[in-house]
């Protein structure tokens, strides 16, 4: 799947976040394709499935082509992250497994990094991001494709087709709630109620996220200052000692020369 910036690798060197949420996005477009393909499924279902993934390719192909913007070396980039970009063109399923790659590349770098939780938590920011497009991408796959089976075919149900299920899957994870398309059975108002409680969580995050953004700059600044007055006092505090070590040795200086003058007396 398509990367930022190429960087050979060092020993202990982890995978990015960004590395990590595509990795998982390969390894869950696989299953999509692997169902697709082999899966007894109804023609509205391999057509959910079928846009869902290739929303996923619009998704991986965004990340290729940001990764080539910012390589310096864009021939070396497109060199060795070709594949990356013919597994994202949609519509293909059997250039689609050559994601496995991807997923096999960043296995490779979680073998050969000493930690995966340090970088993570260092990048916080880009681990949120990628952590909120993942579940995003799970959670509106598993809400639409579960509330279409449960809902296709039932009387007087309204979901019947994949873009009413995609639809309210959106609708339903905002909750906005706009009441076009909507559950009639049992089933699926308990996933609507998931889908309902994720929705929730899933914009709560967002929501602290851009509030950390804005208050991050003034809890650094502030840090910043807490830093240089800490700093003064210790100069102050260095100053005071230099001043206090000079006077003692003068002192010293005439505690001696007392000494050395009584025993001048003294001969």
């Amino acid at each position: 799947m398509p990367q930022l910036q190429h960087q050979r690798l060092s020993h202990g060197q982890a995978p990015t976040p960004i590395e990590m949420a595509m990795m998982l996005l390969s390894l869950f477009s696989v299953i999509i394709v692997l169902t697709m393909t082999f899966g007894k499924l109804k023609p509205q279902t391999y057509h959910l499935l079928f846009f869902i993934d290739t929303f996923i390719c619009a998704i991986f192909l965004s990340n290729f082509f940001i990764g080539f913007f910012r390589a310096k070396r864009k021939l070396r980039f497109i060199k060795e992250h070709w594949i990356d970009f013919v597994a994202s063109i949609p519509a293909i399923e059997a250039l689609r497994m050559a994601r496995l790659f991807q997923i096999l590349r960043v296995i490779r770098l979680i073998r050969m990094s000493r930690s995966i939780l340090v970088p993570l938590l260092q990048q916080r920011g880009q681990t949120t991001l990628a952590s909120l497009l993942v579940a995003m991408v799970i959670i509106i796959t598993l809400a639409s494709v579960s509330i279409l089976v449960v809902e296709s075919g039932h009387e007087g149900s309204n979901i019947q087709t994949a873009q009413q299920a995609i639809w309210w899957a959106i609708v339903t994870i905002s909750t906005v709630g706009y009441g076009d398309y909507y559950p009639v059975t049992t089933s699926g108002h308990v996933i609507g109620t998931l889908v309902i409680i994720c929705g929730v969580s899933f914009f709560g995050v967002i929501s602290g996220y851009m509030a950390s953004i804005f208050v991050a700059p003034d809890e650094k600044e502030q840090l910043k200052e807490h830093n240089q007055e800490i700093k003064n006092e210790l100069e102050q505090a260095l100053h005071r000692m230099e001043q206090n070590q000079a006077h003692i040795l003068a002192e010293l200086a005439q505690l001696r020369e007392q000494v050395n003058h009584n025993k001048h007396q003294d001969q």
